[in-house]
């Protein structure tokens, strides 16, 4: 039974702590769009998607009212472009406007699913999306993108990684006027998830049924106020035990109200993606968590293992408390959207090497990365290969989102805006990596990934 004093916590975590449900993304499967015709193609994703996902916002609308609850982000992802797309020959940012298009039409905030999966080569769909990716990018508002470059069993697509670090050096160019912001809607991958609500990074897999509702909570500001009450006498058994318990009453709010959107809707319960989401509000922040555990700064020697007791502590305390979990799950450190991530940087604490070495224990990856507008795409493409192949040895999702803001330096400031939030531009390692990202071919496999 739900007691007097859970029904004030969860009102107190709402009002104070910056509870809420980050985002509901309705899956939608257009396998049954395909035609060669490109008018025709566009023509019938429009309809789909606005017939299955017609009353998505007013639904979550609904339910924000009745049970207090807010819910930030209403989202849908759809299967793969590359592949829905293969057998129409023209323009494939004509798809992307009608994507775009629907989004609009429909009041929600993205679509994701602009997708290629290359981690093992290219098919013609494959190559025509991805070169249409800045285009998309700059001509659209709601369109996410994603590629995959690497997985555990293919290895690491190297011609696919150097590919993207130019098309993000474009994507970035093209929207110069907005600070490179197309870049903050296009993710590169290793594993990545058929089933992460999350964007931009979200597309509907070919594993999943014609329509199914996923769900991304939040709850940063909870556990880091639960810590603060803790005090700093508490060991580090305390504190995950804490953590866990914090975790399992954020995740069985996003399980109620994940399924009660779904039985309006009438489509499937899909997964509660577990990922501690922050914002940039002032104390809804992961950077705070682990600075709360006693680091001066996030940043500082001992970060990594803090950021790993958190992850863990999430997923322990989420996973009972939902019937489903999926998608990404963990522990986010987006650094623009993070006001403790974007104090630590413009303190010195934080930097890009010691991102990557906290992405081998967190869910995601280096994600909004502000960089140097000068940055030469071969960098890029050497950052995003050396954050896969951490996906790629340790059988988890890795990604890279990352900007390279033109006409900005290490240490300018540059504001995106929403939950994007703001960012100090980082410093990027100087030296080259040209000839390593040239050689072009396959990265092989890891050899524990052979366990059939």
């Amino acid at each position: 039974m739900i007691n007097q004093h859970e029904i004030l916590e969860t009102i107190n975590m709402i009002s104070h702590e910056n509870l809420d449900i980050r985002t509901i993304t309705l899956g939608i499967s257009l396998a049954d769009c395909a035609h060669p015709d490109m008018a025709n193609l566009c023509q019938r994703i429009y309809d789909k998607v606005v017939r299955v996902a017609n009353n998505l916002v007013r639904t979550s609308e609904d339910i924000e009212r009745e049970y207090g609850i807010p819910i930030i982000n209403k989202r849908i992802a759809v299967t793969p472009i590359s592949l829905v797309a293969a057998p129409a020959n023209g323009d494939y940012v004509k798809v992307a406007l009608a994507l775009d298009q629907a989004a609009a039409e429909l009041g929600v905030n993205f679509i994701g699913g602009y997708s290629a999966l290359v981690h093992k080569g290219y098919t013609l769909g494959d190559e025509r999306l991805i070169a249409s990716i800045p285009a998309t990018l700059a001509a659209t508002k709601r369109v996410c993108a994603s590629v995959n470059v690497a997985t555990t069993k293919a290895g690491i697509n190297m011609d696919a990684v150097a590919q993207m670090g130019r098309v993000i050096r474009h994507s970035a160019e093209l929207t110069a006027a907005d600070g490179s912001i197309g870049c903050a809607k296009l993710v590169v991958f290793a594993n990545a998830p058929e089933d992460n609500p999350f964007m931009a990074g979200a597309f509907h897999g070919v594993g999943e049924p014609e329509s199914v509702l996923n769900v991304g909570v939040s709850g940063p500001g909870v556990i880091a106020r639960t810590l603060q009450k803790l005090g700093p006498g508490a060991n580090f058994t305390e504190l995950a035990e804490l953590i866990k318990k914090a975790a399992f009453k954020i995740t069985r709010m996003g399980q109620l109200v994940g399924t009660e959107t779904s039985r309006r809707l009438g489509v499937p319960f899909g997964v509660v993606d577990l990922s501690l989401a922050p914002t940039p509000a002032v104390g809804d922040s992961v950077a705070l968590i682990l600075e709360e555990m006693g680091l001066e700064r996030c940043g500082a020697p001992g970060t990594t293992a803090a950021l790993a007791l958190l992850n863990d502590a999430v997923k322990k305390g989420g996973i009972m408390a939902s019937s489903h979990v999926g998608g990404l799950s963990g522990s986010f450190i987006p650094v623009s959207e993070d006001a403790g991530m974007v104090a630590a940087v413009a303190a010195g604490a934080l930097s890009l090497e010691k991102l990557e070495a906290m992405t081998c224990v967190c869910s995601v990856g280096l994600d909004m990365i502000a960089v140097p507008g000068d940055t030469p795409d071969y960098t890029i493409s050497a950052i995003i290969a050396d954050e896969v192949a951490i996906g790629m040895v340790n059988n988890k999702t890795t990604a890279v989102r990352i900007i390279p803001v033109i006409g900005k330096q290490a240490g300018d400031a540059v504001e995106f805006g929403g939950l994007l939030g703001q960012a100090v531009v980082m410093p990027v390692n100087r030296f080259s990596s040209q000839d390593f990202v040239a050689r072009g071919g396959r990265i092989p496999a890891p050899i524990h990934s052979l366990r059939n």
